[in-house]
């Protein structure tokens, strides 16, 4: 009871905030002490906030972990989308694709967290909620022996005094004895527990390198990470775009032809073959073809579905009026004319293409009203525009006789200019036949520099321009259709 007492007393006597009245510990070593707690509270806070990070669940082997990550999930959805929609269409391709690829990033992810875990989260973890409280926990039990150490000092010091032998300090007999042997003992359990101590913290010391690195580690591993996802991304990507072009060709109109035939693959553009089979088909002998102007609606459908490469024959056959002007409209949205310059070569081709068939429209001129100089007003400036700035009405104006000029001859001597047959139907899905020369004779074909007699005979349906036909070409010439 009374050696209760004496260390409770001691414990009263102790300055507020040490564990023990002796300082055993250097000046270093107190250093230490202060930064171990400060690294604790580091090392906790950050282990907290790195593993709120992790999308997988925490302890679970990889496979488990992956079923329950939201990439995962992702994926999933995707692939079922794509058995939904199947793999006939475009989007179920894409889909599909799409699934692949963030299921592979699912398991770059899984990946990843597990590496993060094992070589940063676990030894911060171990730092924070191990090392370090070991470390304070030899602390606290040199404090408890040095309390003890001091206690046994003290209790040997006042034995000496009330034997009266205080002037030299040599107590006799077995109590003082005891007393000193208890003393000598707790002061050897202090020196062991310090000398154990101070190693233990010169070792944090030196590890803090080791701790550091932890640090160093995740920034690689993430660098990594993100190394083979985009690797990853980096090789899905042309697979998709590839899905994409080799689906569906890219829109037509507006876009350059070059470009269209280039993507598509085709030698003549699809919206010139599609309207131009189905006007063989069913508009050769519709009076006002190219002239008279179809429905908006209509015509902004078929447009569309140009675009799509789709198009319902059956229901345009009943409406020629929107064939012919998407066709006018394609050719007027082409940001070059057609008969340029710099796509001569093109020109060639894709101008035969058309003189050919606007001949062909001409030759049942009797029912449809179509002469050559009719299409060549009507069709002339969707064919050949000047590259310049300004007032197009005005400029129009001057230049009207001069394209009329030029499309009317190429379409009165289309056999003479482009001579043989020629294919209309290029994919075979209109079912439009070919359109043969019948007149086998190339060489008797009227030609441009014919004098003016001989030709006169070859142009029986020709009229003189006049005032309403230049504001006639002048108004199929704005843009808007």
């Amino acid at each position: 009871m009374k050696k209760q007492f004496n260390r409770m007393r001691q414990l009263a006597n102790q300055t507020v905030g040490r564990a023990e009245k002796t300082e055993v510990l250097s000046e270093d070593l107190l250093q230490v002490e202060k930064r171990l707690e400060l690294v604790k509270q580091v090392s906790h806070s950050t282990h907290k906030k790195l593993t709120a990070c992790l999308q997988g669940q925490q302890g679970l082997d990889a496979d488990k972990r992956s079923k329950k990550l939201p990439l995962t999930t992702l994926a999933q959805c995707l692939m079922e989308g794509s058995a939904v929609l199947g793999d006939d269409s475009l989007l179920g391709k894409m889909l599909r694709l799409c699934g692949e690829a963030e299921d592979k990033l699912a398991q770059e992810l899984i990946h990843f967290e597990l590496q993060v875990e094992r070589d940063v989260i676990e030894p911060l973890f171990v730092l924070a909620e191990v090392e370090i409280p070991n470390i304070q926990k030899q602390r606290k039990h040199l404090a408890k022996l040095v309390l003890d150490m001091d206690s046994s000092r003290t209790r040997w010091q006042q034995s000496v005094k009330s034997s009266g032998l205080a002037s030299n300090l040599q107590p006799s007999g077995a109590k003082a004895d005891a007393l000193r042997e208890e003393m000598e003992e707790a002061a050897n359990r202090v020196e062991i527990c310090r000398d154990q101590l101070s190693a233990d913290m010169y070792n944090f010391v030196a590890k803090e390198v080791d701790y550091a690195n932890y640090f160093q580690t995740l920034i690689e591993v993430q660098a990594e990470y993100h190394r083979k996802s985009l690797a990853l991304l980096q090789n899905f990507l042309p697979q998709i775009k590839a899905q994409q072009e080799a689906w569906m060709e890219k829109p037509s109109f507006g876009k350059p032809l070059e470009e269209h035939l280039a993507v598509s693959g085709r030698e003549i553009a699809f919206p010139v073959e599609a309207c131009v089979t189905m006007l063989l088909e069913c508009g050769m002998q519709e009076e006002g073809l190219f002239r008279v102007a179809p429905s908006a609606s209509k015509l902004k459908k078929l447009k569309a579905a140009l675009d799509c490469c789709v198009v319902d024959v059956q229901e345009y056959s009943a409406d020629p009026h929107a064939i012919a002007g998407a066709l006018k409209s394609y050719l007027r949205e082409l940001p070059e004319p057609l008969m340029t310059f710099e796509l001569y070569e093109e020109w060639i081709q894709a101008s035969k293409y058309v003189i050919k068939f606007l001949a062909k429209l001409t030759e049942y001129q009797d029912v449809n009203k179509m002469t050559p100089s009719n299409v060549a007003i009507v069709l002339g400036p969707n064919l050949l525009w000047p590259q310049a700035e300004g007032n197009m009405t005005e400029m129009m104006t001057t230049l009207s006789l001069q394209i009329v000029g030029i499309i009317e001859p190429l379409i009165q001597h289309a056999d003479w200019f482009f001579p043989g047959e020629i294919e209309f139907n290029v994919t075979g899905n209109y079912g439009s036949p070919l359109h043969v020369n019948h007149n086998a004779n190339y060489s008797s074909m009227p030609s441009p520099d014919m004098e003016h007699g001989e030709r006169r005979q070859h142009e029986q349906a020709r009229r003189p321009l006049s005032v309403a036909t230049d504001n006639m070409m002048l108004e199929f010439y704005k843009k808007d259709g």
